[in-house]
């Protein structure tokens, strides 16, 4: 039989299928009956073999053209998105993706660094003469001192508010920072992580060595433990990435890649919600007049949350 004969007796299949498209256009996916779905997968998978024929053998133009659109259609509909489940995401973030981190190697690796090159950068900031001028710069040292020489003495509620969207663009822009250069091979995301420990580190002990009256502990207190762990864990999200390109586990570069960002991405949900927090807390907060053990006490209660996220809700066991 001619394979022009063959695609003939198929246009009837062609036509079921354009259907079924038709019908599934603008239609939630969970009303889809199974048995359809089912017979809806095996049109398509046949379309896909009919236009490889059609190319293969050079059939007219408008004939091929007719079965790219209709594959392309029939593969919009069979792999089309979900649409958005408040339940799905909420299971997501609270229950798989807390027990999903409490055993993430990528994770446990950006805290270490992080944590590591902090605490090490924080000493030698203050215990070494000239380190933080070296690292930071005197310029930017005395910028900092600057602006924090009366940062805690209250803002009206305007104020609060335009300095909310600043950080939450700010605070943005470091965490796409963090994700974006582990995607060079992992090596970029290990790099951004010390890089960001060392200069916040040594901001921190510079900052401990002034004589002189700052409110940078009463402005820094209440927003850092938000702040601090937004970028491990997306520097940790685009470490995962990064690596999945070197690390296959046996699959294409391209299919680890994809399998990585499925993975990443909650990962990178709760890092943006970590710095939008992070951002209301700094922009209401951490500028205003009130007394320092209540900005300490919003400190405790977000170290608290995280323990219970990541450590309590983390070790619980699977299903």
């Amino acid at each position: 039989m001619k394979v022009v004969d063959l695609l003939d007796q198929r246009r009837e299949n062609w036509r079921e299928l354009e259907t079924l498209c038709m019908r599934f256009e603008g239609r939630r996916r969970s009303k889809v009956e199974a048995e359809t779905a089912v017979h809806f997968a095996s049109l398509y998978r046949c379309a896909c073999a009919d236009l490889a024929l059609a190319d293969a053998y050079q059939l007219p133009p408008n004939t091929v053209n007719y079965l790219h659109q209709l594959v392309g259609r029939a593969h919009n509909q069979l792999y089309r998105s979900q649409g958005f489940n408040v339940g799905t995401w909420f299971d997501e973030i609270f229950d798989r993706l807390p027990r999903r981190l409490f055993h993430d190697g990528y994770l446990r690796l950006a805290f270490v660094l992080f944590w590591g090159f902090f605490l090490a950068s924080m000493y030698l900031g203050y215990a070494s003469d000239g380190f933080a001028e070296r690292v930071v710069g005197e310029e930017a040292l005395r910028k900092m001192e600057d602006d924090h020489a009366d940062s805690a003495q209250g803002r009206d509620v305007d104020e609060g508010l335009g300095a909310v969207g600043f950080y939450i663009r700010h605070n943005t822009s470091i965490g796409l920072q963090c994700f974006g250069l582990g995607l060079l091979f992992g090596v970029g995301g290990i790099f951004i992580t010390i890089s960001n420990a060392v200069g916040l580190g040594t901001v921190f002990g510079h900052m401990a060595t002034l004589t002189t009256e700052t409110d940078f502990w009463e402005f820094v207190t209440a927003h850092g433990p938000f702040e601090l762990t937004g970028i491990v864990v997306m520097s940790a999200a685009g470490m995962r990435l990064g690596f999945s390109i070197v690390a296959t586990g046996g699959y294409t570069r391209g299919e680890s890649l994809r399998r990585a960002g499925r993975e990443a991405f909650p990962t990178i949900i709760l890092g943006m919600f970590l710095f939008g927090g992070a951002a209301v807390i700094e922009g209401l907060i951490s500028p205003s007049s009130l007394p320092y053990w209540t900005k300490a006490l919003v400190a405790t209660a977000c170290s608290a949350l995280l323990v219970f996220y990541f450590v309590l809700l983390g070790q619980r066991p699977g299903d």
